[in-house]
């Protein structure tokens, strides 16, 4: 998977939108003859139809459409990924195992998630603990500035070990 990770990925800052840059992966995939990106990027844009968008007709009645892919965002897109990287890691864990290529593959194109020290230290910094009976009821708050940056039971676990300050 090493060298996997040096071509493959996405973040933000790269000049390309997501939708494009899967596209690509999956083309370069193919010439390279790498199934796994290569069945990965395809299940990724084999999840475009999904991605819809609510319209009213003449008639006056509510349907939808499919997005065209100009008006696919990159957050539709993460959002699609980590539902993948959610469902792959629940097999992962019935199998008692932590991590596989696929897995491995989608957090490449994820951003990246905070750690537990960046959460703690957040915490620290902005969030008076005394004012909550349990430091636990302090995770909407945290939950809230990281959004989806975070793992809920990561926070969870944090704020756990903080106990009361």
């Amino acid at each position: 998977m090493s060298e996997i990770s040096k071509e493959y990925g996405w973040d933000a800052s790269m000049e390309i939108p997501l939708y494009d840059k899967i596209r690509q992966d999956m083309k370069s995939a193919m010439i390279k003859k790498e199934t796994v990106v290569r069945d990965t990027m395809r299940l990724i844009m084999g999840s475009f139809p999904s991605l819809t968008i609510s319209i009213t007709l003449e008639s006056g009645k509510k349907t939808t459409r499919v997005k065209t892919p100009e008006e696919i965002t990159d957050e539709d897109l993460l959002n699609i990924i980590r539902k993948f990287v959610k469902s792959e890691k629940t097999v992962l864990e019935i199998k008692k195992e932590t991590t596989s290529d696929y897995l491995e593959l989608l957090n490449l194109y994820l951003p990246r998630m905070a750690t537990s020290q960046e959460i703690e230290q957040w915490v620290r910094d902005n969030v008076v603990l005394s004012k909550f009976k349990s430091p636990v009821q302090a995770m909407g708050v945290v939950m809230k500035h990281f959004g989806k940056l975070a793992d809920g039971n990561q926070v969870k676990e944090v704020l756990k070990n903080m106990g009361p300050s």
